[in-house]
């Protein structure tokens, strides 16, 4: 019932939202008298405002066709290397460019967003690597005979895109994959895979929750697991091809991200209103892209976020050095030989300070050399990925990093 009742709402709003931005325009057109009032642009600003927050959202574009090497401008084509039921590897390919740059695959979160979160990532590694992202699926358009989708077939997932890229390259894990793919280097650590990477970079990712505990951490600790499995799963509904598969929707976990600084999106909005009222388009648009972004949700599977839950935010196996894949234990010291870089934010309150930074002590076997710490200051969660603070202070370091630690 509590999808249905979601999809009643959002087909409600979706009706309204077109409304109001009917309003918005007729309001605004200059062939209407009532647009030279002091009221017109006020009521119009307020109608545009109400159809962007109301409006329905799907899956954003990366919508990255270009990027600037030595100085010119190179085409960039998306193309799929690997395509699995819950997920697919994508290379952003430079056209022209034979240069023999690092190969990144970035690891996006399967937490309620998109991978298009991480446009910003990619944009700034892309004029001086070779480029992958993982592009996972939106759980209720996958359908049920497709099968299970947990943590396990998480790491199996990310074992199969680094065999398709190859020995030696490396990858980059933001936020919640930094568990999964820690226990696949991990894992294939103790193989000795062929296809291990050079390096792991984790940018504000859980590995030990126990340090500094968030809102996030305590909610996830606070209530036992039973009451997730009863409170926080729904059932796909029958309008998509996911239909009857269980999941957690993107919709309740952008939820309790928004009202963890309600006050700051509502002063977001606010701000959007009076750009519109001043005339300000750029500005409006500016908070508009990043809602249309952050807004725009996927479901997870019932089985990979109750399990992800357990192993993560309430037994921290992984730390304790109790974590197993499938019977095999996952042990942190067969990490010898890939490079760790640890990324925290001062003002993180997704992943504490010192949640990531375990990832470091854990890997007792990996020379201190090979092992680095940065904690970028005045910086949240989401800014340690994209943004200013990003793109001038963060990204030189992993740049750095990635090629100091070549293969």
């Amino acid at each position: 019932m509590l999808y249905d009742a979601y999809e009643f709402q959002r087909s409600w709003l979706a009706g309204a939202s077109a409304a109001a931005q009917l309003g918005a325009t007729w309001l605004n057109n200059p062939a209407n008298p009532f647009s030279y009032s002091q009221m017109g642009p006020l009521v119009a600003s307020a109608l545009d405002v109400f159809a962007h927050a109301a409006a329905p959202r799907g899956k954003p574009e990366f919508g990255l066709h270009s990027t600037m090497i030595d100085g010119e401008t190179v085409t960039v084509t998306e193309e799929i290397v690997v395509r699995k039921p819950f997920g697919q590897l994508k290379r952003f390919v430079r056209e022209g460019v034979e240069r023999n740059d690092p190969r990144v695959i970035v690891v996006a979160p399967m937490s309620g967003h998109f991978a298009t979160l991480l446009r910003g990532t990619v944009e700034r590694l892309l004029p001086g690597h070779d480029v992958y992202v993982t592009d996972w699926r939106d759980a209720k358009y996958v359908p049920q005979e497709e099968g299970r989708f947990d943590l396990d077939d998480y790491i199996d997932y990310i074992v199969e895109f680094l065999e398709a890229v190859g020995p030696g390259a490396h990858m980059l894990a933001v936020c919640q994959p930094s568990v999964p793919v820690y226990a696949a280097v991990a894992l294939m650590s103790a193989q000795d895979h062929p296809a291990l990477p050079a390096s792991l970079t984790m940018m504000g990712g859980p590995i030990d929750t126990r340090e500094a505990p968030t809102a996030v951490n305590l909610l996830a600790t606070k209530r036992p697991f039973a009451w997730f499995e009863h409170n926080v799963i729904a059932t796909v509904p029958m309008l998509y091809p996911g239909a009857g598969r269980r999941v957690y929707p993107g919709f309740l976990q952008l939820s309790g991200f928004m009202s963890m600084n309600l006050g700051n999106h509502l002063m977001s909005h606010w701000e959007m209103f009076k750009h519109l009222v001043q005339g300000d388009d750029d500005s409006a648009d500016a908070t508009k892209a990043f809602y249309d972004e952050y807004r725009a949700v996927a479901d997870m599977t019932s089985e990979f976020y109750l399990q992800t839950i357990d192993t993560v935010f309430q037994r921290h196996l992984l730390p304790k050095g109790e974590m197993t894949h499938r019977g095999v234990p996952v042990n942190p010291s067969k990490i010898e030989k890939v490079a760790l870089l640890a990324i925290e934010g001062e003002r993180d309150d997704i992943s504490g300070l010192g949640q990531t930074k375990a990832a470091l002590d854990i890997a007792t076997n990996l020379p201190e050399a090979k092992k680095q710490y940065f904690m970028a200051k005045g910086v949240g969660h989401y800014g340690i990925f994209n943004g200013r603070r990003w793109r001038e202070v963060i990204a030189p370091v992993v740049e750095d990093f990635i090629r100091s630690n070549g293969a």
